[in-house]
């Protein structure tokens, strides 16, 4: 394969966009409501108490994905729910395959009353908002908040949360309640003691690490290689990195050529060449792949791995106790960079929706005002080790080592936060069409030209797909 270290010195530079941390959303090129109340959801009397006028009686149905969080924040939550309505039973059930046994009960017209549509059999958001299948969220979002009257939910939230919900209008569809920080995800203690350097903030310095990793055995990197997406959440703050949020917003928007840009082209040498020196540790190719990864990862056999902040619950049963897990945002790829080191990819994660034709409507959103209470908030961070996505929750609170690097990354990278908005509006070129080509390309079937031109030929079926709605730019 070679090294190809001169071509990423010849990067032709972009100069940085604004310094907008969403993009402004434009409209659908098709409408897509929140439907009306032409369904038969149960209502119950509006009061102060009782704000989203639920029907104190009525059963509530809830499915979570059972995933690095399992379910028993969720749990937490159902219970609040019976102690306020305790005439209401919750039936919580947790799965792994959200599509498979939800999207059928959509289409029935028969859905449960929430859904965590998270995981890798997650339901494709934007079809649903286009079959209208999703309820528009609003009524919760200008609701009282569980904790103070005076403040709406949406008053609650970080930021992020309303946009990655909106499809081209004022209404919003879908509702995240993590903080998620994607990055380079490493142990202090290793780097510290093992290799005796700092966490690299240049290319150059990453190789370095590396390097001197390799001489001790130990390799550079490694990655979910049943999961290959995940190269993503190290590669695309990167992408922001070398060419600006135009860049970024020309991925979203579909933009012809987004993905055969020069800063396309830096970002995957730079990691051809980590193939090439034989830095990164392979394998793990099966479904398992990304806890198997991750177990070699927290065992010491690799640095670095790509990852998002449920690592460390995830793998909490196979991490030392002296790792002092940590997260490092994307080194930079040299001084002419368009956006600084410390850019991060941290969006809200971890989905819900309320299905337009739960029977319990009005309860599903009612619990989802719990959810983002505090006292929630701060059980889910106690489960899961995760920052919540109510602002203050957590301060104050005893922090372990990643959720302390994650809002330390948080802070640091300011205003320079990215998020990738083609990933909610066009899944499949993230689940399907980068899945594949990071695949290929991590075990050396497909070169960076390749790659690149593989994802344009994919954004470009996208927009040239009559039955796929498009979110244009304002």
């Amino acid at each position: 394969m070679g090294t190809n270290s001169v071509n990423r010195r010849d990067v032709v530079k972009v100069t940085a966009a604004g310094l907008l941390a969403v993009p402004a959303l434009g409209s659908l090129t098709s409408c897509a409501t929140g439907g009306g109340d032409d369904n038969k959801a149960e209502k119950g009397k509006k009061s102060a108490k009782n704000p989203l006028s639920v029907k104190e009686d009525a059963a509530l149905a809830t499915y979570i994905f059972n995933g690095g969080y399992d379910d028993k924040y969720a749990r937490f939550v159902s219970d609040m729910y019976e102690k306020k309505y305790p005439k209401a039973k919750v039936n919580q059930k947790k799965t792994e395959k959200i599509a498979t046994q939800t999207q059928p009960r959509l289409v029935k017209g028969d859905p449960p009353d929430v859904i965590n549509n998270s995981g890798a059999d997650d339901m494709n958001i934007a079809k649903l908002v286009k079959n209208k299948q999703v309820t528009d969220v609003t009524e919760l979002l200008d609701a009282p908040s569980w904790d103070d009257p005076d403040v709406k939910v949406r008053d609650t939230l970080v930021p992020g949360v309303v946009e990655m919900g909106q499809f081209g209008s004022d209404a919003c569809y879908q509702l995240n309640i993590a903080q998620t920080v994607y990055g380079v995800w490493y142990s202090s203690r290793m780097l510290r003691e093992e290799l005796e350097v700092a966490y690299p903030t240049t290319w150059d310095e990453m190789l370095d690490v590396c390097k001197k990793a390799k001489k001790k055995g130990i390799h550079g990197w490694t990655y979910a290689g049943g999961h290959p997406r995940y190269m993503f959440f190290s590669m695309y703050a990167m992408f922001g990195q070398v060419g600006g949020r135009k860049q970024l917003e020309a991925m979203d928007y579909l933009e012809p050529n987004a993905w055969k840009s020069d800063a396309v082209k830096a970002v995957f040498e730079a990691y051809e060449e980590l193939l090439a020196k034989k830095y990164v540790l392979l394998g793990f190719d099966g479904e398992k792949g990304h806890i198997e990864s991750q177990t070699a990862w927290t065992k010491g056999k690799a640095v670095f791995i790509p990852n998002g902040s449920w690592v460390e619950n995830e793998a909490k049963d196979t991490t030392p106790k002296n790792f002092e897990m940590a997260v490092g945002a994307t080194p930079s790829l040299d001084k002419g960079d368009a956006m600084p080191f410390g850019t991060l990819y941290a969006p809200p994660g971890e989905p819900f929706i309320i299905p337009e034709k739960a029977t319990n409507r009005q309860g599903g959103l009612e619990w989802m005002r719990m959810m983002y209470s505090k006292k929630a908030a701060r059980n889910f961070f106690r489960e899961v080790s995760s920052m919540p996505a109510v602002k203050g929750a957590i301060d104050g609170m005893q922090l372990p080592p990643g959720v302390e690097s994650s809002q330390q990354a948080v802070k640091a990278a300011g205003k320079n936060v990215v998020i990738p908005f083609f990933k909610e509006w066009y899944s499949e070129l993230f689940d399907d069409d980068f899945n594949s080509v990071a695949g290929k390309f991590m075990m050396g079937e497909m070169s960076v030209k390749q790659a690149m031109d593989t994802m344009q030929k994919a954004a470009d079926r996208v927009a040239k797909d009559p039955d796929v709605d498009k979110i244009k730019k304002a």
